[in-house]
C-alpha cells in the first residue's frame, strides 16, 4: 500500500495505489478541498482478458473457465455460467428440484465463506487495534498466539495498515482479535460444504448446463448439515455481534460512504425454476432496483449498458448492452483511467451487493427481511436512512448470511435421495442465452452468442464492475466515487476514511480486471 500526497494551492491530491485487503488491484485517487474529497477516482490498474479467451470455444467451455475469473467466488461465476448456458440450450424452465436445490447449497456455502472472509480478514482491521493482545494472559489458544506475536513485535498480516480510531475497549480487541483466527477454520468448512456437492473448492465441478453433477444421498446431507449448524453457531454467536459491537462504537459511520443511493438486484436463490426469466423468478432474495424512498421496480436487462467513454476501451463498445458489447482495449485512449467499464441501469449508476439485496428485499416487504433488520436497526437507535453508509453495508452483509444459512437448513433437507439432478439436452449450432443471478458481492450477469456451435461472443458484467466503475458517458461517477466524494479527512497522511469506504463494499478487482502478458505472449496451452 503507497500513498502520494500532492498539493496545489489549497487543493490536495490523495493517491492510494493499490488499495489493500480487497480482492485485487485498485487504485484511488481523491482530490481533496477544506479537508473534504471533492472529486474521486477509481481505477482498475490490470486488464481483464476472459471474453477474448472464451471467443471460439465450446459453450461448455464457459461453465469452467469462467469460474477462474476469481479464486473467491468462482462458485458464482460457475453458476452464472450455468444459467447462460441453460437460458441458449432452452432449459432455463426444466432443471429438476434436485439440481436446483443442490445450485443454492452451492453458492450458499460460497456466500457464507466469503462474508465471513470479507468482515474478519479484510475490514475488521480497520476497527479493531490488534495492538490491545498484547495485554492478554488468558488460556485461549488462538489469542494467546497472536498475542505472542504482537509482544514480539511480529505484526504481520496486521499491518501494514492505516491506524484508525480505534474506540473499541479492549477486551472487545482482543476477543475480535481471537475471532479473526476462529474464523479461518470456520471459512475452511464453508468450502468443506461445497466440496461435499461441489467436488471440489475453488473451481468446483458441481453445476453444468442443465442441473447438477452430485446425486444427494443421506450420508452427504448429513455431512453438509453438521458443518452448516457449527456455521450457524458461529454467525449467530461470534459474527453478527461483533459487527454490533463496532456498529455501537463507530455510529458516525451510519451517516459516512452512502454513495449513489441506487441499488440493483437480480436476486439470488431459485426457489422454483418454472419461470424462465431470472429476474421474474421467484427467489430468496428478490431481484429488484429501489432507492433511498424504498420503492420497488422490477429488474430489466434490456435496460443494462456498459459505457466506456472513461475506460481503455475503443468507444465504439460504449453504451451497448451486454448481449451485443464488445471487449476491444484501447490502452492509449485519452480521457480514460480504467480497464473497468462503467454499467448503468437506465443510464444511471447503481450499486450491487448485499446491501442492495438487502434493501430490495425490504423494500418488497419480506416478512423475514424486514424483522431482522428492523431489531438491528433498533438495537443501533436507528432508522433505514443508516443503512445507506459503511456500516450498512457491513450489518446487511451479516444480516444477509444469518438468512442464508437459515434458509439453506431447510434447502438441504428438500433434498431427495434417488431422484435426478440433471436434465439431458442437445447442444445448438446456433443460439444466444444470459443468466443473471447475484454473486456474494452483487448482480452478476453472463450473456453467450453461439454461432455454428461455437462461442461468437461472451460477455461478463460482474459486481465490482458496477461498484468501482470509473464515471459514465455523462460524466456521473461510480458509486465508490460518490460514496467517497464529500468525505471529510481527518489526516490526509492517513487517510483511512477512504479505505473504509472501500471496504465496505467488499471490492473484487480481481472479478473485475484480469492481466495477460503485455505483449499477448501466450503462457501455455493446455488440452483435456
Amino acid at each position: 500500500m503507497s500513498t502520494t500526497t500532492t498539493a496545489a494551492s489549497s487543493r490536495t491530491t490523495i493517491v492510494i495505489d493499490p488499495i489493500t485487503r480487497i480482492e485485487g488491484h485498485l487504485k484511488i485517487e481523491a482530490i481533496v478541498e477544506g479537508g473534504v474529497v471533492k472529486e474521486a477516482r477509481s481505477s482498475g490498474t490490470l486488464y481483464r482478458g476472459f471474453e477474448g479467451i472464451l471467443r471460439g470455444r465450446d459453450p461448455r467451455d464457459a461453465q469452467q473457465i469462467t469460474q477462474r475469473i476469481c479464486g473467491v467466488c468462482p462458485q458464482a461465476h460457475g453458476t452464472a455460467a450455468a444459467l447462460c448456458l441453460d437460458s441458449a440450450f432452452g432449459l432455463a424452465g426444466a432443471i429438476p428440484d434436485n439440481g436446483r436445490i443442490v445450485r443454492n447449497l452451492l453458492l450458499g456455502a460460497n456466500y457464507i465463506q466469503s462474508h465471513v472472509l470479507h468482515f474478519y480478514h479484510l475490514a475488521a482491521l480497520d476497527y479493531v487495534d490488534v495492538a490491545a493482545a498484547a495485554g492478554y494472559e488468558g488460556t485461549d489458544p488462538d489469542l494467546a498466539s497472536v498475542a505472542d506475536f504482537v509482544r514480539r513485535g511480529e505484526l504481520a498480516p496486521f499491518v501494514p495498515r492505516y491506524e484508525g480510531d480505534y474506540r473499541l475497549p479492549a477486551e472487545l480487541n482482543r476477543a475480535a482479535t481471537a475471532h479473526y483466527v476462529q474464523a479461518l477454520t470456520m471459512r475452511r468448512k464453508a468450502h468443506e460444504m461445497l466440496a461435499i456437492f461441489g467436488g471440489k473448492m475453488p473451481h468446483s465441478v458441481g453445476v453444468v448446463p442443465g442441473g447438477a453433477t452430485v446425486e444427494p444421498t443421506v450420508d452427504r446431507i448429513a455431512a453438509f448439515l453438521w458443518r452448516l449448524n457449527e456455521l450457524r453457531h458461529f454467525i449467530d454467536n461470534v459474527y453478527v455481534p461483533d459487527v454490533l459491537a463496532v456498529a455501537g462504537a463507530y455510529p458516525d459511520y451510519f451517516g459516512i460512504g452512502r454513495g449513489c443511493g441506487r441499488y440493483l438486484s437480480y436476486g439470488v436463490f431459485d426457489l422454483d425454476g418454472a419461470e424462465p426469466s431470472y429476474v421474474d423468478r421467484r427467489r430468496f432474495l428478490p431481484a429488484g432496483t429501489t432507492d433511498a424512498g424504498l420503492d420497488v421496480s422490477p429488474v430489466r436487462a434490456e435496460r443494462i449498458t456498459e459505457h466506456v467513454r472513461h475506460s481503455w476501451y475503443a468507444d465504439a463498445a460504449t453504451g451497448l448492452n451486454p448481449a451485443m458489447g464488445r471487449t476491444e482495449p484501447d490502452r492509449d485512449k485519452p480521457g480514460a483511467y480504467s480497464w473497468l467499464k462503467a454499467p448503468r441501469y437506465d443510464g444511471r449508476a447503481h450499486e450491487v451487493g448485499p446491501l442492495a439485496r438487502v434493501l430490495v428485499a425490504y423494500a418488497a416487504g419480506d416478512p423475514a427481511v424486514r424483522k431482522t433488520v428492523d431489531g438491528v436497526l433498533a438495537h443501533s437507535g436507528a432508522g433505514p436512512d443508516a443503512l445507506f453508509s459503511v456500516l450498512g453495508r457491513h450489518a446487511a452483509r451479516a444480516l444477509e448470511c444469518k438468512l442464508t444459512a437459515d434458509a439453506m437448513a431447510e434447502w438441504v433437507l428438500g433434498l431427495k435421495p434417488g431422484q435426478p439432478t440433471y436434465v439431458e439436452h442437445a447442444l445448438p449450432e446456433s443460439a444466444s442465452g444470459v443468466g443473471l443471478v447475484d454473486a456474494a458481492r452483487g448482480a452478476l450477469g453472463h450473456w453467450i452468442d453461439v454461432r455454428e456451435g461455437r462461442i461468437a461472443n461472451y460477455q461478463c458484467v460482474v459486481p465490482t464492475t458496477w461498484n468501482a466503475s470509473p464515471r459514465g458517458d455523462d460524466g456521473e461517477p461510480g458509486p465508490i466515487e460518490q460514496a467517497i466524494e464529500g468525505t471529510r479527512i481527518r489526516d490526509q497522511g492517513n487517510p483511512f476514511e477512504i479505505v473504509r469506504i472501500v471496504r465496505s463494499f467488499d471490492p473484487c478487482t480481481a472479478c473485475a480486471v484480469h492481466l495477460v502478458t503485455p505483449r499477448g505472449r501466450s503462457l501455455g496451452a493446455f488440452h483435456v
